[in-house]
């Protein structure tokens, strides 16, 4: 690797005699040339690395460490993780091969984008962990933080999704575990605290007990991306790699700095001490800071840092930070400059957590401690009453669903931002004329079986406004021009109701759908002819979203996508995350939006509550029944009240 700069003096030592740690940086610019394919806005953008390292520029920092340009990873290294296809699929996306292709391997993967510079990007990305991680586990260096895109963790050992090609810290680990045994690194925790959860690297280390895995992330019973099961706390490692996988799955956003050091304190400080790790590697995701657009959590500076602080005291303070996600501009810069700053040294981490944990917090914490109790026996102590009491109420609601819209909600993260001195990324809402105009040309029958069968309810996503019943008033789309068209069907599919509470309606269920057909089931739709960029607007709302997003949740190519497999589950995050197509009608696809199939089994296990609907919300459904002609009023309510008490 080259050196890209050197401070040289700091690094050993001074005048004073006082010791300071030799901190390595890696960045480098050339992994800014992997950007969207025409240059369209997109959340994993070449600003993020470039923000970072302006601000280590600006407060000094980055002089007083060692920097280092990067390093492309060697086939080989990235094969200990990866399947040789996958290998070679990435490498194939050089320049030389047309935009067409690169596009259409995109389309048949998770959340992805390519370009001409993503394959160089990826494996200079990757090839920066390894040589970052070596030098520190070779003691040339005491840290370091790798400054790099495409993040890794969730990528696959034979895909790509969620932004990630290549798992850059997991072939760091394999890299320093099977190709360097010399250097004496037998133990690696790898702490994950990106908003989402780390589904590639559990994958790869699943049967490895010299893997201690732990991440803690937005989880949602499986709702939010990377959706399904893989998060959750009893997925504890297999064969001799069980109990050495530890998840952390937050129920809700809004966790903070009080609830991330919770679970440092009771569960990941406790284990890391039994397992007496040789090296940490840290995937560094900063989209859990407060104002994140994705991750709708509320994690400071001051929180970061002492998280790191807590994890230097392990290992003789061999760390190695390397980027995941985070996607405010601002909040990803301020954090990374707090976490520099720690592994420096050189100053008292400044700061307060006044706050209390929510009571889900504490639920979560207990669960994962009673289920990871059998492998570490610092877990298996019950946590004091007194210590549990110190809470908050879990909030009703999070960044979810229409039937849990998040205004309050993101007033509260600008106010807490403003008194943080958090200013927050300004987007500009011009950058999103180029998707609404592709998708603005296209219709879609958009099919409602909850509130949305009422015409004035629906029209309140489209033209903006509040209905009867409901308590909070919605933005509206963009394009506010009424549907083209309106008609009803009946699909096989089975209505059911559930979720505590919401904003909308208050205490009681709301409508879902379970994703996969029943003959012995018929729902009542209201199908609505919109566009695609309408549709999408809906789905924003739906799910607790701005709807000013510079980039679509669904496009042309998942279009196509979902038609072929009938559900495609989004990266939103939210209660309606899965849109399913139920065929088509006048060539024109029917599409809905509903829960995962994984949300599907933790209402019939009772882990997401079962719930009959909230009166308003039900007297809404009657409304749209009853004036769309397809039911009276006794029918209409013997209807809903079949699919409230019908066994799931």
């Amino acid at each position: 690797m080259a050196l890209a700069g050197e401070s040289s003096g700091n690094s050993h030592g001074d005048c004073d005699g006082k010791s300071y740690r030799k901190v390595g940086l890696v960045y480098d610019e050339t992994m800014c040339k992997h950007d969207t394919p025409n240059g369209e806005e997109h959340p994993e953008c070449p600003d993020r690395i470039r923000v970072i390292w302006e601000k280590l520029q600006l407060a000094g920092v980055s002089q007083r460490c060692v920097v280092l340009g990067g390093s492309k990873a060697e086939d080989k290294h990235l094969q200990l993780v990866h399947t040789k296809d996958h290998v070679s699929l990435v490498k194939s996306l050089s320049t030389n091969k047309n935009d067409y292709r690169r596009n259409r391997i995109a389309s048949q993967l998770n959340s992805i984008y390519l370009n001409g510079s993503s394959s160089e990007a990826a494996y200079l990305a990757a090839g920066s962990v390894v040589e970052l991680a070596e030098k520190v586990a070779e003691g040339e260096l005491d840290c370091g933080y790798a400054i790099v895109r495409p993040p890794g963790h969730h990528a696959e050992p034979d895909e790509a999704m969620g932004f990630c090609l290549f798992n850059n810290v997991a072939v760091a680990a394999s890299y320093l575990l099977d190709e360097r045994p010399e250097l004496g690194i037998k133990k690696i925790l790898i702490v994950d605290w990106d908003v989402h959860h780390g589904n590639g690297t559990q994958k790869m280390f699943w049967k490895d007990p010299r893997v201690l895995f732990f991440s803690v992330h937005r989880h949602e019973h499986g709702g939010f991306y990377p959706a399904g099961d893989d998060g959750y706390y009893n997925m504890v490692g297999e064969g001799p790699g069980e109990g050495f996988n530890i998840n952390v799955p937050w129920e809700q956003g809004r966790c903070g700095d009080a609830d991330y050091l919770a679970a440092w304190d009771h569960i990941l400080i406790p284990v890391a001490k039994e397992f007496n790790p040789d090296i940490v590697l840290l995937s560094a995701g900063f989209d859990a800071a407060i104002g994140d657009p994705l991750g709708g959590c509320r994690v400071t500076p001051y929180g970061y840092s002492v998280m790191l602080k807590k994890l230097m005291e392990f290992a003789q303070g061999k760390i190695v930070l390397a980027l995941e996600g985070g996607y405010n501009l601002d909040s990803i810069a301020k954090s990374s400059l707090a976490c520099v700053q720690v592994l420096l040294e050189d100053k008292p981490i400044q700061g307060s957590s006044e706050a209390y944990p929510f009571e889900s917090t504490w639920r979560v914490i207990q669960a994962v401690r009673k289920k990871l109790s059998a492998y570490w026996p610092s877990l298996a102590d019950e946590l004091s009453s007194n210590l549990i009491d110190q809470k908050i109420p879990t909030p009703i609601i999070v960044a979810s669903s229409s039937d849990s819209e998040t205004e309050d909600y993101a007033n509260d993260i600008l106010d807490q931002m403003s008194r943080l001195n958090i200013e927050n990324h300004h987007v500009d809402t011009v950058s999103t004329s180029s998707w609404r105009r592709d998708l603005a040309k296209v219709d879609v029958w958009y099919a409602s079986f909850g509130s949305n069968m009422w015409k004035p309810r629906f029209l309140c996503y489209i033209q903006g406004g509040q209905a009867e019943g409901m308590k909070k008033v919605c933005v509206g789309s963009m394009d506010k021009n009424p549907p083209k068209e309106i008609m009803w069907e009946t699909f096989p599919h089975r209505l059911f109701f559930g979720r505590e509470s919401s904003v909308t309606w208050g205490v009681g269920g709301v409508a879902f759908i379970n994703p996969l057909t029943s003959l012995s089931d018929q729902t009542h739709m209201c199908l609505y002819r919109i566009t695609l960029e309408q549709f999408n607007d809906v789905l924003f709302q739906e799910n607790g979203l701005k709807v000013d997003s510079d980039s679509s949740l669904f496009d042309l190519d998942t279009l196509q996508l979902v038609e072929k497999k009938g559900s495609i589950p989004l990266a939103s995050g939210g209660w309606y995350g899965n849109v399913v197509c139920l065929g088509k009608e006048g060539d024109i696809p029917i599409l809905t939006m509903t829960c995962t199939l994984s949300a599907v089994e933790k209402f019939k296990s009772g882990e997401i509550p079962l719930r009959p609907p909230a009166e308003a919300y039900a007297n809404t459904m009657v409304k749209g029944l009853v004036e769309g002609g397809r039911l009276s009023e006794e029918e209409a309510k013997a209807y809903i009240d079949n699919a409230a008490s019908k066994p799931l």
